[in-house]
């Protein structure tokens, strides 16, 4: 089967994009956080809670929104697993490793400090996840202190984490299955296959039926934000007759600035906002606070440090180039900004505003911390050419 005539991968085009939405997304986030503690909080949070047809503000940007990050997020899996960084196993060993560490290892830490509280353990895959944007716009800020390999790293890692919380959402947080609902958007699905064997290489066709499938498992009870990957897994990468790009490229080039500086800045307005009135030392202490924190800071620093090493030690997989250890251990630490995906998930694991507020609050802890830090031990770092000159 052909694919595209792109090269290789796209990857190194789109990390200047993704850092520079990082960047926003920071700001944007400080900005909800500004909102929700100041004389306009009242209003932020009736906002959000406006019905605008069947769903509120707040679901038709975290359900329906947020699909296309989903979207997005199944484009880059799939074009990188098929031509990309991630196209061969050798490629996949490190970032695989490490990403499976960085899953395992915040999940017992969370674990430890809420397992033995029912109604709190449930927010276990809160730090499963690296927010790649964020972490790319820290990372950016390092400028050549960190090589590129350690962004094409980061970057893939985060994709292979994004993708793991994709499946830990179907198979964890999902609601009553409606099996009449699911069966039509299997049949939806089925047809997009259908179309993709058939070499259809309409755009508009493929994202039409889509909307089917976000429709019927919206109601199915499956989170509809999965219906984007399901989707993006089913358009074409293989180049067009005339040679033009795959529907699968054209797509993601589409998506890219979209998501990166309209739909996650949104979504970050949208959910980063808590209010911290009230908020005491003590507060800071609970167990989901503190554990939410931990698990991101020492959690995936711990989990994607042992999961590189026990791949890069036995010589299963090399250092990225230009690489060292100390190299490692900021990227790491930058691992544990969780932010999208862990508000997202957090606010699919609690029901409780009280909890789901201290989620919030856990994460931007864990986060910050998690970011600056790594910042620090990569800013300490010599230049690329002060290695060359060695």
């Amino acid at each position: 089967m052909a694919h595209s005539s792109q090269p290789s991968s796209l990857l190194h085009k789109i990390l200047a994009s993704e850092s520079a939405g990082g960047l926003l997304l920071i700001a944007t986030a400080a900005v909800a956080l500004i909102v929700a503690n100041s004389p306009l909080a009242e209003d932020y949070f009736y906002a959000l809670h406006v019905y605008v047809g069947p769903l509120s503000v707040r679901h038709w940007i975290n359900d329906a929104l947020m699909a296309l990050f989903f979207l997005l997020i199944g484009l880059e899996v799939k074009r990188e697993l098929i031509d990309g960084e991630l196209s061969t196993w050798g490629s996949r060993v490190l970032p695989g490793a490490a990403a499976f560490g960085g899953m395992v290892v915040p999940a017992m830490v969370f674990l430890a400090f809420n397992g033995n509280h029912p109604s709190l353990a449930h927010g276990w895959a809160v730090p499963a996840a690296t927010d790649i944007a964020f972490a790319l716009g820290v990372l950016s800020l390092v400028g050549s202190r960190a090589p590129t390999s350690l962004k094409i790293f980061l970057a893939a890692l985060a994709i292979i984490d994004d993708l793991g919380a994709v499946v830990i959402i179907a198979l964890f947080y999902t609601a009553d299955l409606s099996l009449v609902d699911l069966a039509a958007a299997a049949g939806c699905v089925a047809l997009m296959l259908v179309l993709s064997r058939l070499r259809v290489m309409s755009l508009i066709l493929y994202l039409a039926v889509g909307v089917g499938v976000w429709v019927f498992m919206f109601r199915s009870g499956v989170h509809a934000t999965l219906a984007g990957v399901i989707v993006a897994f089913c358009i074409p990468i293989t180049v067009q007759k005339d040679g033009g790009e795959s529907p699968l490229h054209r797509l993601e080039h589409l998506l890219h600035h979209p998501v990166a500086f309209v739909v996650l800045p949104i979504f970050a307005f949208a959910n980063a906002g808590v209010s911290l009135t009230g908020l005491s030392a003590q507060a800071l202490l609970e167990p989901l606070v503190l554990g939410t924190a931990t698990a991101l800071l020492l959690g995936k620093l711990v989990g994607v440090m042992a999961g590189s090493a026990a791949v890069i030690l036995p010589g299963f997989a090399a250092m990225p180039a230009g690489a060292r250890w100390p190299h490692m251990l900021g990227i790491s630490l930058l691992c544990g900004i969780g932010f999208t995906m862990s508000l997202f998930i957090g606010l699919l694991a609690y029901d409780d505003v009280t909890l789901q507020d201290r989620v919030k609050i856990g994460v931007l802890v864990g986060s910050i911390l998690a970011g600056c830090l790594g910042y620090l031990v990569l800013r300490c770092l010599r230049r690329d050419s002060d290695f060359k000159t060695q």
